[in-house]
């Protein structure tokens, strides 16, 4: 029986007859020609064939905005294509849906539905939601993490300063900048020696284990070497720019047994693919169901209200797919990030929920009372939300000036 994967497309066009651009679309990024083909000739192919699956027209509506997706004319296409086509890896399956096909004019891939077997090459995350939180312990609110910031040009006892101040602040995970490349000032191992050393500090003051997420960078075919030598000096999450590497560079790091450690995914290039209305790949299945697919444990993507933003919906339909019940593919952590302070910590949790990471970096070392105290706030705001507390009432607490000082810098999100 021939399985399949299931593409989505939205193609825009004012005049066009969609139901012949998608036969098209599914004779051309297969077999090529069909009706051309002598009988029995098609009965060996037809294992081959794409499958129009629907078609979806959507006239212009009169009273809609100018610009508007309601006024333009378009139609949602899904085409099957069957698995004997490709190998069992993403860029395969990249290429056959979108290929060629993402320079025809303008069309928006919005959706992959990959068959059991196809799912079944791909690894998901190692750990997934619940063995991050294994690892750390924390099981009933939302994780926070910090960002190393103005790393460029540090030496190494200046960056364990910083990873040793943001520690103290009670955060869960730490991560690099991900501009932080190899570089002899601090190269990986001492890097990594040197954060964890100030991790193990650290704990003996607040109790609690910390992850940090080192930068893997490096030739693709260095990738899997760069990582073990980070685990090899004590590193126990790490950090990658997968959109630059690819999706297969992340399966081949997740599916290594001996990178036994969580994976970040950062967003970094996926601006100049997901963002155009009529172009690119949908940032749900961009940054969600792809990146869960390829092996990432946490996933971090502009959040709806800070300094690089997505909109809501968009944002939600990231975390939606990186969580959703999907077999037996683990689910990976939403880390909703950029411009993040503590006042944004109640609609955080209410948006995304406790299965998410508050990540923040200028929220952290922009306090007033010094990084630590920038950690504290958020730990304090964490609690308020949960509580279902006003950041004002809480921040009037004994022992949370740290909270208070944050909010009259920045003020509370409503």
């Amino acid at each position: 029986m021939t399985s399949y994967c299931t593409a989505t497309y939205r193609a825009f066009d004012e005049k066009a007859d969609f139901h012949k651009k998608a036969a098209g679309i599914a004779v051309g990024l297969t077999v090529g020609s069909w009706t051309e083909l002598p009988e029995a000739k098609k009965k060996d192919m037809e294992k081959h064939l794409g499958k129009v699956v629907s078609v979806e027209v959507h006239e212009p509506e009169a009273d809609a905005a100018p610009g508007s997706l309601a006024a333009q004319r378009y139609a949602d296409i899904k085409i099957a294509y069957p698995d004997a086509n490709f190998s069992r890896d993403i860029p395969a399956l990249l290429v056959t849906a979108f290929g060629k096909l993402s320079m025809d004019g303008r069309i928006k891939l919005l959706d992959l539905d990959v068959s059991d077997d196809f799912r079944a090459a791909c690894p998901g995350p190692k750990f997934g939601i619940a063995g991050v939180r294994e690892r750390l312990g924390v099981y009933d609110r939302p994780l926070l993490m910090s960002i190393f910031k103005s790393v460029i040009g540090y030496d190494l006892p200046e960056l364990k300063e910083q990873f040793y101040q943001q520690a103290l602040g009670g955060v869960d995970l730490i991560k690099d900048d991900e501009i932080l490349f190899e570089n002899p000032l601090t190269p990986i191992e001492k890097r990594v020696e040197a954060c964890i050393a100030a991790a193990r500090e650290a704990e003996k003051h607040t109790g609690q284990k910390l992850l940090y997420a080192t930068n893997i960078t490096g030739r693709t075919s260095q990738l899997r070497a760069q990582a073990k030598k980070a685990i090899a000096a004590g590193a126990n999450a790490l950090l990658f720019n997968v959109l630059a590497y690819g999706f297969d560079a992340l399966q081949e790091l997740a599916e290594d047994p001996e990178i036994d450690v969580p994976i970040a995914a950062h967003p970094a290039f996926a601006g100049a693919i997901y963002p155009a209305q009529h172009y690119g790949v949908a940032p749900q299945l961009l940054l969600g169901k792809l990146m869960r697919l390829a092996g990432a444990d946490l996933v971090l993507f502009p959040s709806p209200y800070g300094s690089v933003v997505m909109p809501k919906d968009e944002t939600l339909a990231i975390a939606d797919a990186l969580k959703q019940p999907e077999g037996a593919l683990k689910s990976s952590f939403p880390v909703p990030s950029a411009g993040i302070h503590p006042g944004l910590v109640p609609v955080l949790v209410k948006d995304f929920g406790r299965e998410s990471v508050v990540n923040a970096g200028g929220g952290v070392h922009g306090h007033p009372m010094g990084a630590a105290a920038g950690g504290q706030a958020f730990r304090q705001a964490i609690d308020a939300a949960l509580r279902g507390e006003a950041l004002e009432e809480a921040a009037n607490r004994p022992g949370n000036e740290q909270l208070k000082a944050a909010i009259e810098l920045w003020g509370v999100k409503r």
